[in-house]
C-alpha cells in the first residue's frame, strides 16, 4: 500500500517582523548587559585610539593602507586560532609586519598604493587557508571577520589597554612633529624634521590600532573605527582641536553604541558599527552642505545690500 507522502515546506524569506526581531530584541537585556563589561570597555578603548589616530591616517591618505593592514592582521590571528595561540598577539604580529612593510617599502603614495594592492589578498587568501584548516567552533571563524561582543576576556582587555596606551602615549610623544610632516611633508623634510621616521613610527601605531579595532568590529570592517569618524570630524570643523575631540566622540558613539545594540540582537555587531558611524559621516555631510548654502546666501545678500 503506497504511503502518503507529506511536504514540508522550509521558509527561506525573512519578512519585515523576522527582520526586526533579528536585530532588535531587548527582552533579556537586563541579564544579558553584564556579559559584555569587558567588550564595553574595550569599545571606549577602541573608540579613543581610532579617534585620534583617524586624523592622520586622513591627513596621510592612508585609507587604503588601513584596509591592507587589517587583512595581514585578519591572516595573523587567523594562523594564531589554528594553533592555539592567542589571537591578539597574533592579530598585532599580522598587523605590524603590514603596517612596517608599507612604512619601509612604500614611502611615496604611488609605491605605497602598489605595495598595498599586493598584502592585501595575500593577507585575505592566508587568512582563509588558516580558517578552513581551523576545525573548531564556526563562530570563531565569523567573528574574525565580523567582530563578536563577547570574545573580550580580562586578558585579553588588559592586552588591548596596553597596547592602546602605548598609542596613545606614542601619538602624544610625535603630535606637533607628526601633524607638521603630514599636512606638508617638503616643507617638513627641508626643516629639518625626520620624515621618513617619523613614518615608520606612526605606521607602527597603525599597526597597533587596526590589530585592536579588529577584535570588536572583524578585518571586514575596521574602517568604520579608523576612517569614518575623523572623515566626518573633518566635514564640521576645521579646528584641529575640536577635530580631535569630535572624531573621539563619534568613533565612542559608533563603538560602544554598536555593542550595547548589538546586545539586543542575533546578528554580528560590525553591522550596528558601522551603520551608526554611517549615520554620523551621513548627518555631518548634510551639516556642511546646510553651512555652506547659508554661507553663500549671506554672501550673496551681503553683495546686493553693498549695491
Amino acid at each position: 500500500m503506497r504511503q502518503p507522502t507529506t511536504t514540508v515546506k522550509v521558509k527561506t524569506t525573512l519578512d519585515l517582523s523576522d527582520f526586526f526581531s533579528s536585530v532588535f530584541d531587548f527582552s533579556d537585556y537586563g541579564q544579558l548587559l553584564p556579559l559584555v563589561t569587558n567588550s564595553l570597555w574595550a569599545a571606549a578603548i577602541l573608540g579613543l585610539v581610532g579617534g585620534l589616530i583617524g586624523i592622520f591616517v586622513m591627513m596621510r591618505d592612508l585609507a587604503f593602507a588601513v584596509h591592507g593592514i587589517a587583512e595581514l592582521s585578519f591572516a595573523g590571528a587567523a594562523l594564531a586560532l589554528l594553533i592555539g595561540a592567542n589571537v591578539v598577539l597574533g592579530s598585532l604580529v599580522g598587523s605590524i609586519t603590514a603596517a612596517l612593510l608599507l612604512a619601509v617599502l612604500g614611502l611615496r603614495a604611488r609605491d605605497r598604493n602598489s605595495i598595498t594592492g599586493v598584502i592585501m589578498p595575500f593577507g585575505l587568501g592566508l587568512g582563509i587557508l588558516f580558517l578552513a584548516l581551523y576545525e573548531g567552533r564556526s563562530a570563531n571563524k565569523f567573528g574574525l571577520l565580523t567582530g563578536q561582543i563577547v570574545a573580550v576576556d580580562s586578558v585579553q582587555l588588559n592586552l588591548l589597554a596596553i597596547c592602546a596606551a602605548v598609542v596613545v602615549i606614542g601619538l602624544v610623544v610625535v603630535w606637533r612633529p607628526l601633524t607638521f610632516a603630514s599636512a606638508d611633508p617638503d616643507l617638513a623634510e627641508a626643516r629639518g624634521v625626520p620624515v621618513g621616521a617619523l613614518s615608520i613610527v606612526f605606521m607602527f601605531l597603525l599597526g597597533l590600532s587596526v590589530a585592536l579595532s579588529i577584535q570588536v568590529v572583524g578585518a571586514l570592517l575596521v574602517l568604520s573605527l579608523l576612517i569614518t569618524p575623523a572623515a566626518a570630524a573633518l566635514l564640521v570643523t576645521s579646528s584641529p582641536r575640536l577635530v580631535v575631540a569630535l572624531s573621539v566622540v563619534f568613533a565612542l558613539v559608533s563603538a560602544v553604541g554598536g555593542i550595547l545594540l548589538a546586545l539586543g540582537g542575533r546578528i554580528p555587531i560590525s553591522p550596528y558599527v558601522t551603520t551608526i558611524s554611517f549615520a554620523i559621516y551621513v548627518v555631518c555631510r548634510v551639516i556642511m552642505k546646510v553651512r555652506g548654502r547659508s554661507r553663500r546666501f549671506s554672501a550673496d545678500t551681503s553683495t546686493v545690500s553693498a549695491r
